[in-house]
């Protein structure tokens, strides 16, 4: 089938919109129910966001490949598993879809439509994790894709339920989502001058794990179109 870049773009719009605000509005409702205990509402914020990264990675992925973040999208064209051409159009979908995303969780959580957040995550420890958390997910992506692709939204899943616990910086691990959460003034949100260095990570860790399984996976290029779940380029009409 084949299926258009507008209707692709939409694809990844949504899911990113919702992935946002699963990740802000659980944190919202966490905070409110967990009665200052940190680690619960982390918790909760944790397997809100895994479980809804399955969901929508099942949803999204037939139509876009399920992207849902420009990290993943610039490693797949990188691959080339998406047209250079379509990456503006796939990042500028993510990033209106996590903005959007924001707003939706505020709203329904009677919020200010837009509040700059003032949680700072800074220093060279948090970076460092977001260059681990994201090397972590392209490993898992790229390393679970060539064999078994169909498993991929679950590993997605849990691995950055996972990666919420083992990194400083909780795994943001997705430079939409990023920018995203500097809008919020919540649980889990980022104060705006921290995320250049944030999106600086992510990218770097991204295209370090691409490098790595291209010389672990000689024929990586080959089977660059099953990113995140099997869809292929060649039959997407622009």
């Amino acid at each position: 089938m084949k299926i258009s870049i507008g209707r692709r773009f939409v694809a990844e719009f949504l899911g990113t919109a919702f992935l946002v605000a699963a990740v802000i509005g659980s944190g919202i409702m966490a905070e409110r129910l967990a009665a200052g205990n940190m680690a619960l509402a982390l918790l909760a914020n944790t397997i809100a966001t895994g479980a809804a990264l399955v969901a929508l990675i099942l949803t999204f992925g037939p139509i876009s490949g399920g992207h849902l973040n420009p990290a993943v999208t610039l490693a797949d064209a990188l691959e080339k598993g998406l047209p250079w051409r379509e990456t503006p159009t796939y990042i500028l979908g993510q990033t209106g879809g996590g903005v959007a995303g924001a707003i939706s969780a505020h709203l329904m959580f009677g919020l200010p439509v837009v509040s700059l957040s003032h949680h700072g995550r800074s220093g060279p420890a948090q970076i460092f994790s977001e260059f681990i958390a994201t090397f972590g997910l392209l490993s898992v992506i790229w390393g679970c894709s060539r064999l078994r692709s169909s498993a991929v939204p679950f590993a997605v899943g849990a691995y950055i339920t996972a990666a919420y616990w083992f990194t400083s910086s909780t795994s943001f691990a997705n430079p939409a989502v990023t920018v995203a959460r500097a809008l919020t003034d919540t649980f889990s949100g980022i104060r705006p001058s921290d995320v250049p260095l944030f999106l600086v990570a992510q990218i770097a860790g991204a295209f370090a794990a691409t490098v790595l399984f291209r010389w672990l996976v000689p024929h990586l290029q080959d089977g660059a179109k099953n990113v995140l779940v099997p869809h292929d380029s060649t039959q997407i009409q622009s």
